[in-house]
C-alpha cells in the first residue's frame, strides 16, 4: 500500500514535467498528449484541500507543483499531466480557490485582481472571466474566475462580499467591472 511519501510513485514525469515552463511560468500541459494511465486516488476538496489517499497534502510546494501540471480536458475530467503519463483525479469544485482580491479604481475602470491559494494571480478580463452560478444547496451565487484553460478558482465568500459591495447595476443587472467589462451577477429585480 502507498503512503504519502510515495506520492509521486503513479507520475513518473512529474519532476521533468515541473522543470518544463511554458510563457506564462507553468508547464505546457496544453501541448502534452502522453498515454491516460487511469485514476490515481487523488482529489481535490470543495475547501481547495488536496487529498491523496484520503491524506492531505500538506505540503504546499508539492499541491503547487501538482497544481503546475493539473488540466481540465474537454470531457470535463481532471488530469495530472507530464509528457509521458496523464493521471485522472477527481475535483469536487473547482480546482483552485481565490483567497486574495485587490480592486484598484472605480466603475468602468475598475479592475479586480485575485490570488489563487497555489499563488497563480489574474486580472478579471476577457481572458479571465468571471462569472456566477447559482449553488443548488442554498440558492445563493458563487463566483468563479478563470485562471488558465478551462481551470478555474471559487471566489471564497469573504472576497464574494467585498465583490458585491463593489458592484453596480447596468442594465437591471447587478454585478461588477473589471478590465472595461461589465460581469453580471443577478438580476437587479431579483435581489433581495
Amino acid at each position: 500500500m502507498a503512503t504519502p511519501k510515495d506520492i509521486s510513485a503513479p507520475l513518473a514525469g512529474i519532476s521533468e514535467a515541473g522543470r518544463s515552463k511554458g510563457p506564462d511560468g507553468t508547464p505546457p500541459v496544453h501541448l502534452w498528449n502522453p498515454p491516460f494511465c487511469g485514476d490515481i486516488d487523488m482529489k481535490i476538496a470543495t475547501d481547495g484541500t488536496w487529498y491523496y489517499m484520503n491524506s492531505p497534502i500538506g505540503r504546499a510546494e508539492l499541491v503547487k507543483l501538482f497544481a503546475s501540471v493539473l488540466r481540465h480536458d474537454e470531457d470535463g475530467r481532471h488530469y495530472l499531466v507530464t509528457p509521458v503519463e496523464k493521471c485522472a483525479i477527481k475535483v469536487e469544485d473547482a480546482p483552485f480557490l481565490a483567497v486574495r482580491m485587490q480592486i484598484q479604481g472605480s466603475g468602468q475602470n475598475q479592475t479586480i485582481s485575485f490570488e489563487t491559494n497555489v499563488d497563480d494571480t489574474v486580472t478579471a478580463d476577457k481572458d479571465h472571466p468571471l462569472r456566477f452560478e447559482k449553488e443548488a444547496a442554498t440558492d445563493g451565487l458563487k463566483p468563479y474566475v478563470l485562471v488558465r484553460a478551462r481551470l478555474e478558482a471559487l471566489v471564497t465568500r469573504a472576497l464574494f462580499y467585498d465583490l458585491v459591495e463593489s458592484g453596480s447595476i447596468e442594465d437591471g443587472w447587478y454585478g461588477v467591472w473589471s478590465s472595461g467589462i461589465f460581469w453580471p451577477m443577478a438580476r437587479a429585480d431579483e435581489l433581495d
